[in-house]
Formats: structure tokens, C-alpha cells, sequence
């Protein structure tokens, strides 16, 4: 896979697929921190009503969630799955966010890239997916957070290593396009493994990319 068929095959998937549109309101690092969280290994449904359920329940700011009661956040999220980690690491999280950095993550998402991924790695609970999710919708900083559909759809096309790391992957696909357009490629991934390339039985016949696949011969068995 060189950039001119990965430059193709972003072409072909912004005219052909509808992603949700990312409006200012809901950009607010620290909500997106708390839903990213909420969405480890869980599905997308249950991820949406727990936060609902959650922003029912509290203001979702640092001081109001490191304040609360553990058991509240989380019969809140008990829909979403492993409600117990999860409701712990968002109070640490909040409680860190609270006392260190005066209930705001702007001082940690203008820093550079680097510096600042780092910060939010030493939070207790949150991975490099999570980090990056809030990086790159939060601060527009240049990264391409891998979750499932990202990893298996890149790996698939051609466009990370088979056997690759999150690392890896994300490497991979920052070297084969420019950063401008890092979101369009992580919210086109996603919204293409859930539409046709899914893990069980990919839809390859009716895939709009299915010239530049390399799986595509393996069909339903891929």
C-alpha cells in the first residue's frame, strides 16, 4: 500500500460514507474523556446510554463527579458493563483533573503533542485509545486513535501491519496521510467496520473500497 491508493481509498469513502458530524458542544475534552472511558469494551448503544444515564445524574464537570458518592456513578453506568473499574477510574480521574489542573484539561491539551499525551497516560484507567480520542477531537492534535473497527478495517486494506500494536497501527496510518485529515480517516474507519467491514461477516460484495482490499478474496471468512 503506497499514498496515492490510501489517498484513493479516503477519497472514496468521504463520497460514499456519512460519519456524525462533531458539533462544538460536544467537543468538551472532559465529557469525551468520560464517554471514552465509559466505552471501553463496550458497545457503542450501551456507551451512549450510560453517559446519558450519568449526565442525568450529575453535571459531568471534574468537581461534581470527584465529589460524588462512588455508588451513584456507578449504578449510572451499570448498562455500559465493568461499571465498577469504570466508575472508579472517572472519579480518579476527575479528582486529579479537580486538585492538579483547576478542574480544566486545557492546560494539559495545549501543550505539544508529545507532552501532552504523556499527562494524560499517567491518569490512572486511560490508555493510548483514550488519550488520543481526546487529543485529536478535543485539541485537533495530530493522532489517529485506534479502537476495534480502526485496527481490524486498516489491517484488512492493507494500510497496518496484520500483527501489528496499537502503536503499530497508529503509526502506520499517520505515515499515509496528512494530519489534516486524521479525523476524517479515524471517523471513516469506524463508521466502515460498522457499516461493511465487520468482524464476523465483512460485506465485501457491497463495499465501495473493495478494489484496493487485499482481504476482499477471503469474503465472508475474513
Amino acid at each position: 500500500m503506497d499514498k496515492t491508493r490510501a489517498g484513493a481509498i479516503l477519497q472514496i469513502l468521504q463520497n460514499t460514507t456519512t460519519v456524525p458530524v462533531i458539533v462544538e458542544a460536544k467537543k468538551d475534552p472532559f465529557k469525551i474523556l468520560i464517554m471514552t472511558i465509559i466505552s471501553q469494551n463496550t458497545s457503542d448503544a450501551n456507551t451512549q446510554r450510560a453517559f446519558e444515564k450519568l449526565s442525568k445524574h450529575f453535571k459531568i464537570t471534574p468537581p461534581s463527579l470527584a465529589k460524588a458518592q462512588i455508588t451513584e456513578i456507578e449504578n449510572c453506568l451499570r448498562v455500559g458493563g465493568l461499571y465498577r473499574n469504570k466508575a472508579k477510574t472517572i472519579q480518579t480521574v476527575s479528582k486529579i483533573i479537580f486538585e492538579n489542573f483547576d478542574s480544566s484539561l486545557n492546560p494539559i491539551l495545549s501543550q505539544p503533542f508529545d507532552e501532552a499525551r504523556k499527562i494524560l497516560l499517567e491518569f490512572p484507567g486511560v490508555g493510548p485509545k483514550t488519550a488520543d480520542v481526546v487529543l485529536l477531537l478535543s485539541a485537533n492534535q495530530p493522532t489517529i486513535p485506534v479502537d476495534t473497527h480502526v485496527n481490524r478495517v486498516s489491517k484488512r486494506l492493507g494500510l497496518a501491519p496484520s500483527d501489528g500494536g496499537y502503536e503499530d497501527v497508529r503509526f502506520s496510518l499517520e505515515s499515509f496521510f496528512d494530519p489534516k485529515d486524521y479525523l476524517a480517516v479515524h471517523l471513516l474507519l469506524i463508521a466502515h467496520g460498522r457499516k461493511y467491514c465487520n468482524a464476523i461477516k465483512p460485506n465485501c460484495s457491497r463495499c465501495q473500497i473493495n478494489s484496493y482490499c487485499p482481504s476482499k478474496i477471503l469474503g465472508d471468512k475474513t
